[in-house]
């Protein structure tokens, strides 16, 4: 039985010892989700992207069977806000193409590849630069959603999309004390629009695009 207790009191110990030496929101109980959907808690302002926290992943069909899916990560941007005129709302925000995730190294070699003889490349080419999204308009569409109208740029040309925009939560970040909100947005684009048009109709032409984003208060 003194086993058993001496092993016991040092599992007590061990949980207490590591919930003190834990970041606060885990040291007090059950923690609480710090975002909430509640437009109240967005305070206006200027916002940059948390940029190890925002993703825009891309879907395409392949060959009819399925679809592919890949990921940009290391976004950046700004966001103007005031939540009494959602229509002034600014968003400016630079996607780095080189860093585009795929699950096979195969057509990620394919995606960054230059062009056979000096000629263009199948994709984006080895020095893709930046995709840049700029708004144009906020419509508002709902108590928590609206249309982000702007242009993208990428590939050297540019051309219309609309994001279709769900406010997802707002409130403060317990780890670095910034206020955050976050966002959910889709559109669907022609990739042939930007001068993608490798493969064709064999590979989709239309890219659907799901981004979520989280932007923090400067």
């Amino acid at each position: 039985m003194k086993t058993y207790a001496l092993a016991a009191a040092a599992t007590i110990l061990a949980v207490t010892g590591g919930i003190a030496a834990a970041p606060a929101i885990f040291a007090q109980g059950a923690p609480q989700v710090p975002g909430a959907q509640e437009p109240a808690r967005v305070t206006a302002g200027s916002y940059a992207l948390d940029p190890a926290h925002t993703l825009v992943e891309w879907q395409v069909n392949h060959f009819g069977f399925n679809d592919y899916f890949g990921l940009f990560g290391n976004i950046t941007g700004t966001l103007e806000m005031d939540p009494a005129n959602i229509a002034a709302a600014k968003f400016a925000i630079s996607v780095p193409v080189a860093e585009v995730t795929v699950a096979s190294s195969g057509l990620k070699d394919h995606l960054l590849r230059p062009g056979k003889d000096g000629g263009d490349p199948d994709f984006f080419g080895p020095e893709p630069g930046m995709a840049t999204f700029t708004s144009t308009a906020v419509t508002q569409t709902g108590p928590t959603t609206a249309n982000v109208s702007g242009m993208l740029t990428m590939n050297g040309k540019s051309a219309p999309v609309t994001l279709a925009t769900e406010f997802v939560g707002a409130g403060t970040n317990p780890m670095n004390k910034k206020p955050t909100v976050g966002f959910h947005a889709r559109a669907v684009i022609d990739r042939t629009q930007w001068g993608i048009d490798y493969g064709v109709p064999l590979v989709g032409k239309d890219v659907t695009l799901t981004i979520s984003a989280a932007f923090e208060k400067q």
